[in-house]
């Protein structure tokens, strides 16, 4: 059974795409089987694996809305496999609405593909709409980026409480994985700070593994490559790779 982990923060600009496709491509490293869904109508996820977001079909949007078979839209990536996403996907939270256990339609999807992976992970579009209650409900736990700048804990309330809400009328078996604190300079007073205040808040559930604010980072989507592949020698690819090993421990050690 996959570990379903939906990388969600309904404020943008935290690192929820990078830590989405890097730490796919850091899972996959270690030789874990790894299924990147992209369920951000943005698509910066599908294009950041190098796979093409105005062609992929079927995407995750025809699974959900148009009753695509899940596998039929899996793309096989050397970093990772991915369920593509679209423009398409901005409105069918619209037509998500009136259709049947509609909160449900992402779980029902992934649950077909559950048995081929390891672990799932699900880029949440930057809000607290139905595709993003979808991937909670589909999730067994998420993963909060935080950035270590100003008002980094600002909104984290909101979605705690749309967790909160999730799990006790719709997935009770959903829980925090963690929070990563992201964008992090350690030459920074703010940064040190921020780091303190988000592990008051969140008492032994930040990763011990840090990303730091990389160039490389910002520069391998537009080359449509996880950091990994574009420098794999840069913090950036060391950061994912601390990551995934720090998590695979902890679920190993769990299971």
């Amino acid at each position: 059974m996959a570990m379903t982990i939906a990388v969600v923060n309904q404020k943008g600009g935290v690192g929820k795409t990078t830590t989405a496709v890097n730490l796919t491509a850091a899972l996959c490293a270690l030789g874990k089987r790894v299924l990147l869904c992209d369920f951000d109508p943005q698509a910066n996820a599908t294009s950041g694996m190098g796979v093409d977001k105005n062609t992929a079909s079927p995407s995750v949007y025809d699974v959900l809305i148009q009753g695509a078979e899940p596998a039929r839209a899996v793309v096989h990536t050397k970093f990772g496999d991915v369920l593509p996403s679209n423009k398409a996907l901005a409105g069918a939270g619209i037509e998500m609405i009136d259709m049947d256990s509609r909160e449900h339609l992402l779980k029902k999807a992934l649950d077909a593909l559950d048995s081929q992976y390891d672990y799932i992970l699900i880029d949440c579009p930057p809000s607290l709409e139905l595709l993003t209650v979808n991937a909670l409900c589909a999730a067994r736990s998420l993963l909060v980026p935080v950035q270590c700048e100003y008002y980094a804990l600002e909104g984290l309330s909101d979605l705690l409480a749309t967790v909160r809400l999730v799990k006790r009328k719709l997935n009770p078996e959903l829980s925090l994985e963690g929070v990563l604190l992201t964008m992090f300079d350690s030459r920074t007073n703010l940064s040190l700070q921020v780091a303190e205040e988000v592990k008051r808040h969140f008492p032994g559930q930040v990763y011990a593994t840090v990303v730091p604010r990389n160039v490389r980072l910002s520069e391998a989507p537009s080359h449509g490559k996880p950091v990994s592949a574009y420098d794999p020698y840069s913090r950036g690819t060391e950061a994912y790779a601390a990551l995934a090993k720090e998590m695979d421990a902890i679920h190993q050690s769990g299971s």
